[in-house]
């Protein structure tokens, strides 16, 4: 809650939900006509991916093998005004969140020109996160598009088991439309059944997750910071019932072997297991 990193592709996320309520993307299914790569707008950087494919990729494609090339031209198609307002309904550029203690301000920024957008529509540029942050991104998708402010502390206790403080309950407020968050649910099982989250399935649970693997430094050259944000359903459940982000820094292994799916991905399966299993 103290902390700010960039989130990577668990961003896309927000970008899908920005893209899907603000009509640009109406068809899970459809072709994006996207290019790979794909070149900023005003300047001769070129975005590429890690998988293959994703040139033209449907939203579904792009998300399960999380396309850079698709998201950031979706970033700049939805425009910077729609990116913003989902971004902050999400709890982005909220200086005033409190679990009681002040949490970090998560930032987009909103002064971007086309090229930075696309850029900070795949979770970089000045994007930056708290892990509560991105677990309240999943959560407001497994909640069907609403979301509840956190907090820290359920309830305070005396020795003799009488109640001193509850956090009692919070009102609900609306990030996307329920129809956005259905999909959402759709993209992100998808992930995990079909593409870069496997690691994060449970045997007999709905699981939906965003792998994210984060640059970040002077000309990248920090460890990257694994990712993963998640919510689970388990088989008695009629709705999810734990919703979770991971990162992970600093890690040993070797650059090549750092990613949201490979490192991430396993703790917010075990975190669920127990709350499923609790």
């Amino acid at each position: 809650v103290s902390r700010t990193y960039p989130p990577g592709s668990t961003f896309k996320v927000v970008t899908a939900a920005a893209a899907l309520d603000a009509g640009v993307i109406r068809d899970l299914d459809a072709p994006t006509r996207s290019p790979d790569p794909y070149t900023l707008p005003g300047t001769r950087t070129t975005l590429t991916n890690e998988a293959d494919g994703c040139r033209n990729a449907s939203l579904r494609e792009a998300f399960e093998w999380s396309c850079n090339t698709v998201f950031a031209k979706l970033g700049v198609d939805v425009g910077v005004t729609d990116m913003t307002a989902m971004a902050e309904a999400f709890g982005f550029n909220d200086d005033g969140l409190r679990v009681p203690f002040p949490v970090a301000r998560s930032t987009f920024d909103t002064t971007v020109d086309r090229a930075q957008l696309g850029l900070s529509s795949i979770g970089q540029y000045n994007t930056r996160a708290t892990p509560l942050q991105m677990a309240t991104v999943a959560a407001a998708v497994a909640g069907g598009g609403q979301v509840r402010s956190p907090y820290l502390v359920e309830r305070t206790l005396r020795a003799g088991g009488s109640l001193v403080a509850a956090a009692g309950s919070r009102p609900s407020r609306e990030v996307m439309r329920p129809s956005t968050a259905a999909l959402l649910k759709e993209l992100m099982t998808g992930v995990v059944d079909k593409g870069t989250g496997a690691k994060a399935a449970i045997p007999g649970a709905v699981v939906g997750g965003k792998t994210g693997t984060a640059q970040h430094g002077v000309g990248n050259s920090g460890t990257p910071y694994a990712w993963f944000i998640s919510w689970a359903r388990g088989a008695g459940d009629v709705e999810p019932k734990v919703a979770v982000a991971v990162v992970v820094e600093g890690s040993a292994a070797d650059r090549e072997g750092i990613s949201g799916g490979g490192l991430a991905a396993p703790i917010a399966r075990a975190v669920m297991e127990a709350v499923l299993g609790g």
